[in-house]
């Protein structure tokens, strides 16, 4: 298609030549922590929208859009109308926290889209450039405000390259947060998958915080991501979601949502807690909330701002560009229905990709919401199997169709722990939240649908009278569904297929916990014939290498031997 031509068919001129000299100065000149230029290396020129023109002539299409970053695409002309205004009009570009009617505008326009429960008594923070600056003032935010230290954070969780991001992330070098099961179902922590698999981590987890010997003290706060991008493309079930808002509010514990990258009508809602319906206490954002350009800012319950003056602050946390192009981002993105939009696309490409790809025995399966798409491959060899039998990309259960898991939990562990109480944000007041009539109260022990637990009272307390767990109503039998072994994930296979994209003109991102996950974050603007180009060109790489890996094996496949491209999340 015209849109993925190449403008020349081979680069050994001029052209060629300052592409190749600025690669190589790079790679001379720049830290080896850089990431993203290892695998892809082109030199982009000129962009607009889906299209990135390289200084060797040749045109790709974008579906790493700077991870997330480029809501609309590069250079939308609504956003280059925001920052020339700005320029054009002599207002100041960088004003601290001082109050500017560019500033103003966006925090209007920001407020209108958060969710009702938190729209009409936010504060927000405007912080450092980056994502994990606005993670970072989130955990300073609630340890403040409850005089707690502790958090509660999941494996495969990414939040940032900072000490404190990084320490609630998956990759974290030492432990200095409790670590939880996050659900998901091809890779299910216990075996199971699907519904059982989330309520078994759901379940992990309140007892975690009702055990009094458990060694994790109350924390001042858990943070989780709505879905996990970095960790693997994996949404969180929307009734685990509802159950950890629950959780945490029955305990006095703010709940913080990193929508770094799921926002911004990302998962076909414009936050991606909208899903589910809860309302957090905090709020993380940054990315496309700057229209392309660098902003990052917390949003959070009023009454958790108990902070003194200058308790957080950074030097460009007044960039009037970033806030004038993200609040063109975010009204075009309301007004023109594009998170329904991705939604929808989204589903489509996923359905697509599966039939599509469901034959090849190195794909694992094919998962996401929205416009957030994971393809995880795997070892067609491997001692396991696909989560839907050999051979087939499976519909993960974890995954958009079964996010709905039918939980009927009433609430969990009562008390007031701390000084901070968020019981105005607890789902029982929220769209799509529990009624917690089914459940007996007045300190009388009731019983989930899947399993006694406790409705109030001490922390840790125990109905003496409760069946074992097998006979409780709903109990899981693990004897009736066997454990799933699926196959080992393949980096290498991966790589393979970033590098084949990227021979086709198309560049993907690589994630997951091994980095065998082939990840798209196209723009929301993507338009049907971008979206077939890059169907076919990912199905035609995936293709390619799965032949290859038929034809010599994992031993002699050419040109599996690079590393693949890590790519983090949040910078």
């Amino acid at each position: 298609m015209a849109v993925t031509e190449s403008l020349a068919e081979e680069a050994h001129g001029p052209a060629g030549a300052v592409h190749e000299g600025i690669l190589r100065r790079q790679s001379a000149r720049e830290s080896s922590a850089r990431t993203y230029a290892r695998a892809l290396p082109i030199v982009p020129v000129r962009a607009r929208g889906l299209t990135i023109e390289g200084a060797d002539g040749r045109r790709y299409l974008d579906c790493l859009s700077g991870a997330g970053t480029l809501a609309l695409g590069h250079n939308h002309p609504v956003v280059l109308a925001a920052v020339r205004q700005v320029l054009d009009s002599g207002a100041p570009l960088s004003v601290l926290d001082l109050a500017t009617p560019v500033k103003d505008a966006f925090i209007t326009e920001l407020f209108r889209t958060l969710p009702p429960g938190l729209a009409g008594r936010a504060r927000v923070q405007f912080c450092g450039p980056a994502g994990t600056d606005a993670v970072e003032a989130a955990l300073k935010l609630v340890r403040t405000a409850t005089g707690r230290s502790g958090v509660l954070a999941f494996t495969g969780a990414y939040h940032g390259m900072t000490a404190g991001a990084l320490a609630v992330s998956g990759g974290a070098p030492e432990v200095q947060a409790a670590r939880l099961p996050y659900p998901q179902d091809y890779r299910c922590p216990f075996g199971v998958g699907g519904p059982h698999g989330a309520e078994l981590a759901a379940r992990w987890t309140e007892s975690l915080l009702d055990d009094p010997k458990s060694g994790v003290p109350l924390p001042a706060g858990m943070i989780l991501e709505p879905v996990q991008g970095e960790g693997g493309v994996l949404p969180a079930p929307d009734d685990w979601l509802r159950r950890m808002r629950r959780l945490t509010a029955d305990r006095a514990i703010p709940l913080i949502a990193d929508e770094v990258q799921t926002g911004v009508g990302r998962t076909g809602a414009f936050w991606a807690v909208d899903h589910s319906g809860i309302t957090p206490d905090v709020m993380v954002l940054s990315k496309a909330i700057g229209g392309s350009l660098p902003l990052a800012v917390i949003v959070y319950r009023d009454d958790l701002d108990v902070w003194q003056p200058g308790a957080h602050a950074g030097t460009f946390r007044g960039n009037q560009l970033a806030m004038a192009a993200g609040t063109a981002t975010l009204a075009y993105v309301r007004e023109n229905g594009l998170a329904e939009r991705a939604g929808r696309l989204g589903a489509r490409m996923m359905e697509q990709l599966r039939a599509d790809l469901g034959g090849l025995a190195c794909v694992g399966e094919v998962r996401g919401r929205g416009l957030m798409i994971g393809l995880e491959l795997v070892e067609p060899e491997g001692t396991g199997e696909p989560a839907s039998g050999a051979g087939s990309a499976a519909v993960g259960r974890g995954g958009a169709e079964l996010l709905d898991h039918g939980f009927a939990a009433g609430p969990s562990g009562g008390g007031s722990h701390g000084a901070y109480d968020p019981s105005a944000a607890a789902s029982g007041r929220e769209p799509g939240a529990y009624d917690s009539g089914a459940v007996p109260s007045g300190g009388e022990r009731g019983a989930y649908a899947f399993g006694a637990g406790p409705s109030g009272g001490e922390r840790g307390a125990h109905d003496p009278g409760a069946a074992p767990f097998e006979m409780r109503p709903g109990a899981y039998d693990f004897d009736t569904v066997p454990a799933r072994t699926p196959r080992p994930a393949a980096p290498r296979l991966a790589a393979a297929v970033q590098r084949e994209c990227l021979r086709r003109g198309l560049i993907v991102e690589l994630g997951g916990r091994h980095s065998a996950v082939v990840r798209l974050l196209p723009p929301l603007t993507i338009s049907d014939e971008q979206t077939a180009a890059v169907l076919d060109r990912l199905a035609d790489a995936v293709a390619a290498v799965a032949r290859d890996e038929e034809r010599h094996g994992p031993q002699g496949a050419r040109g599996h031997d690079s590393d693949p491209c890590p790519g983090p999340g949040t910078d």
